[in-house]
């Protein structure tokens, strides 16, 4: 429990600091203020590792009470449905480019669909996997003009 309740924030600590060296190695603008590009990203960098230390902080002064939403969290189909959604979410990663935008997504959201409402709902399910994936790439390609894969 005690790695589960650290693991976080320090996994948090070191993204933040990743992020922070990261926007400092950015560019400097050729026009105007050099370090203009840099504010926002260093800041908001800034911002995130005092939070993430303030929530270790936090999390080590309550290291021996137990965490009720972690117990919940690791019971019933929870792990499941979140280990399912990370695999999806590879494999639509995966397959984006090479069939395109609009199957990939109908694909992506109908395995979603049917391992969260199971197969009872499979008419519902297609049907909102193909109106949400025809919908979102009428928005894209048609009313904004963006190039979809």
């Amino acid at each position: 429990m005690r790695t589960i309740k650290l693991g976080m924030p320090i996994f948090l600590i070191l993204l933040s600091l990743s992020f922070l060296i990261g926007s400092m190695n950015l560019p400097k603008a050729n026009l105007g203020n050099p370090n203009g590009p840099l504010y926002f990203p260093i800041g908001l960098s800034a911002f995130m590792l005092i939070f993430s230390i303030f929530y270790l902080f936090q999390e080590w002064k309550n290291i021996n009470r137990p965490n009720m939403d972690i117990k919940l969290l690791l019971e019933g189909r929870t792990p499941k449905l979140i280990g399912l959604t990370v695999l999806y979410g590879a494999i639509y990663a995966l397959i984006f480019e090479r069939i395109g935008f609009l199957l990939s997504t109908i694909l992506f959201l109908g395995a979603l669909l049917f391992t969260v409402n199971g197969i009872k709902k499979a008419v519902v399910n297609v049907i909102v996997a193909i109106s949400f994936s025809f919908l979102s790439w009428y928005a894209f390609s048609v009313l904004l003009g963006v190039s979809l894969p």
